[in-house]
């Protein structure tokens, strides 16, 4: 790879420019607008308004068919940053707490050097993704028809990781992320004075048991060779020391690699739900969202990732997927390819992804654009 150390000072530029002005799910207009930019500075052919705000680079090479899509995503967090950064957010609320900003930077500079080198034969698709911190901006390019429009091989997408040292690179076949569902569950009684409980079916009470037996779910109604999480995140009922609310309202999460066991977990939620209304003489009503699959790679192409890590990085194979989710499952899901976690860990330690004290660590800038040209030179070869 011819050398790339000329476009690292402008990509932390920009970079550091995109983390200032954050923008959360379909509001990346900005963002996407300054990308769109420096893609036709370099002569690619741009695609805006896909997936709402999403941007698609297209740069063509010789006379291959073969192609590759390269994934980013833009999207900010409803976070308030509490890093005290000299570019820090300028907005308040909005934060790249996961790295978004990094990842735009480090595609956009694998554009950089791809548009001037032409080291490869056949088409590399840029996909600039909105929306993926819950909100399925992937999904909705997929469902406009992106590989349609923009037909793929493989796709790969890059996403720092603070769990791994700076320098690595890591990934694996079959489940890396896993799927992410929600679930809220409304126990409504009548409601009434604390004096007098006898005479009011107590939602409360009901959500105490509840929340003991949903616990069990996964220790007792999974396998232990399975993999799974259930978290309830909030309990909401009440405003007053003298009332009995009529309803509690309990919220949570699950995360799995395997639909079977999304299967038995909801359908457990739901009978324990029922359950414990009938018992309580409360009404439980349930709501389950299953909004993120689990983020699946493609065995031949997580092989193909790594060989490629090799040539720019300390490549290692990833021994357990994360629990984490992440939207990018969709576009695997009508694509071949897979998901690559790039290490920004510093010696000192980092903030994890979606704490409020999270930066992207610049210095690990330059490899990510690295490992995505070398995906590209790879899958790309020429007389391959």
């Amino acid at each position: 790879m011819t050398d790339i150390a000329d476009l690292i000072e402008p990509l932390v530029a920009f970079r550091r420019d995109i983390h200032a002005h954050p923008e959360l799910a379909f509001s990346e207009h900005r963002t996407a607008g300054r990308i769109a930019e420096q893609l036709r500075l370099l002569g690619l052919e741009v695609h805006e308004g896909i997936g709402r705000t999403g941007v698609v680079g297209v740069l063509r090479n010789g006379s291959s068919a073969r192609c590759i899509g390269l994934r980013a995503d833009m999207d900010a967090l409803p976070i308030d940053e509490q890093t005290n950064l000299p570019y820090a957010s300028r907005t308040p609320g909005h934060f790249h707490g996961c790295g978004h900003d990094g990842h735009v930077a480090m595609l956009l500079g694998a554009a950089q050097h791809l548009a001037r080198s032409r080291t490869f034969d056949g088409t590399v698709h840029f996909f600039f993704q909105p929306a993926e911190e819950g909100h399925g901006g992937a999904r909705e390019m997929v469902q406009e028809g992106l590989f349609d429009r923009f037909p793929c091989d493989r796709v790969f997408a890059v996403h720092n990781w603070p769990d791994l040292p700076a320098g690595t690179i890591a990934t694996r076949p079959g489940p890396i992320m896993g799927a992410a569902d929600k679930f809220e569950i409304r126990l409504e009684g009548r409601g009434g004075h604390a004096a007098i409980p006898q005479d009011t079916p107590d939602a409360i009470l009901a959500a105490a048991a509840l929340v003991q037996q949903l616990n069990g779910i996964v220790s007792r109604r999974v396998a232990p060779t399975a993999s799974a999480v259930l978290s309830i995140t909030q309990i909401h009922g009440g405003h007053t020391h003298n009332v009995i609310p009529e309803a509690v309202i309990i919220s949570g999460t699950v995360r799995t690699f395997d639909p079977q066991i999304q299967d038995r977990i909801e359908a457990s939620i739901r009978q324990m739900a029922a359950g414990v209304g009938l018992a309580g003489e409360v009404t439980a009503t349930v709501t389950y969202d299953r909004y993120y699959p689990a983020t699946i790679n493609d065995a031949e192409a997580a092989q193909e990732a790594l060989e490629a890590a090799a040539t720019v990085g300390d490549a290692r194979l990833a021994p357990d997927p994360a629990f984490t989710s992440e939207d990018f499952a969709f576009m695997l899901q009508a694509c071949k390819g897979a998901y690559i976690w790039l290490g920004q860990a510093k010696p000192e330690g980092s903030a994890p992804l979606h704490n409020p004290h999270y930066d992207f660590n610049d210095d690990v800038l330059e490899l990510g654009v690295r490992l995505h040209v070398a995906l590209v030179e790879r899958h790309l070869a020429a007389g391959k």
